[in-house]
């Protein structure tokens, strides 16, 4: 190798060391960042059709009229949590021991080129099967560009059908959540991000089925437990590629997460009701340029 050529490459390796450090500096003061407490709740079997066609559930006449899921059930989220995971409610397969619901902070901020998401909760009291062995807890948000029709009004329930594996009338196991006549051409589709604590992260959508990869926005996705707390980080850039919600200041998108925890898969997770995500903008959830 030439003097040149190593010359070149300590400036291209010093270059890399900074932009790795800038990134890093870049992430928010947490403890000056507004937390937003929002109460997860086990869902038992209820999927979009179950919500939507009014004779088991008062809400659909709700929804007709433009009310959202989370306008009428934000602050008893808890409650009907305890109740479907005791099996009272639509859970034909109560799991013993297994909470009802679980409060999450949520903060959110950004730099003008990455949005920073934190979510920080209690470990509840287990005791389930251990359904996926490999991951004690994992925790998925979704993003929509409100092109999804429903979608902000019932969130990720556009994506929750009757048909979808791991539900009682499910006829293949290998149908994953879909948005009905979804396509990411058409934009519309979720934007899917998950972080699971064996040491993995997935950056894709949901549109006619799930896929777990192929988005380019995903920069970061850690997390840790100490003690009974669990603390999972998300750094994603504002802009990605195809299937990758875009963001910016001033927009204003739909916002669900959801937590697979004791080593839960499928339908057995704890999901968020549907609220708003703002850039720089008045919504449930505000990130501001840190």
């Amino acid at each position: 190798m030439t003097r040149m050529s190593k010359l070149s490459l300590l400036t291209a390796l010093a270059s890399a060391c900074c932009l790795t450090a800038n990134a890093t500096a870049a992430a928010p003061d947490w403890s000056k960042v507004p937390a937003k407490k929002i109460t997860l709740f086990y869902p038992g079997v209820s999927p979009l059709e179950w919500i939507t066609k009014g004779s088991e559930h008062g809400g659909a006449r709700a929804l007709r009229k433009g009310e959202s899921c989370a306008s009428c059930h934000h602050d008893e989220a808890a409650d009907m949590g305890k109740k479907i995971a005791s099996g009272q409610k639509i859970e034909p397969k109560p799991i013993k021991g297994k909470a009802g619901s679980i409060p999450v902070n949520v903060q959110a901020a950004h730099d003008g080129t990455n949005l920073y998401l934190r979510f920080s909760w209690k470990q509840p009291p287990g005791g389930a099967e251990k359904m996926d062995k490999d991951n004690a807890v994992k925790l998925a948000f979704m993003l929509e560009d409100n092109k999804v029709p429903g979608a902000n009004l019932s969130g990720c329930w556009e994506t929750c059908h009757a048909d979808a594996r791991t539900m009682p009338d499910a006829k293949d196991d290998k149908k994953t959540k879909y948005v009905k006549e979804g396509s990411v051409a058409s934009g519309k589709y979720y934007d899917l991000v998950q972080w699971v604590s064996k040491g993995g992260k997935f950056d894709g959508h949901v549109a006619d089925k799930r896929v777990m990869d192929g988005g380019k926005a995903l920069v970061e996705a850690k997390g840790e437990k100490k003690g009974d707390d669990w603390v999972v980080t998300f750094v994603r850039k504002l802009t990605g590629g195809d299937g990758d919600v875009a963001l910016a200041a001033g927009k204003t998108v739909n916002f669900g997460f959801a937590i697979h925890d004791d080593h839960t898969h499928g339908r057995f997770h704890h999901v968020s009701l549907g609220y708003t995500l703002g850039i720089d903008a008045k919504a449930d959830i505000t990130a501001a340029k840190n």
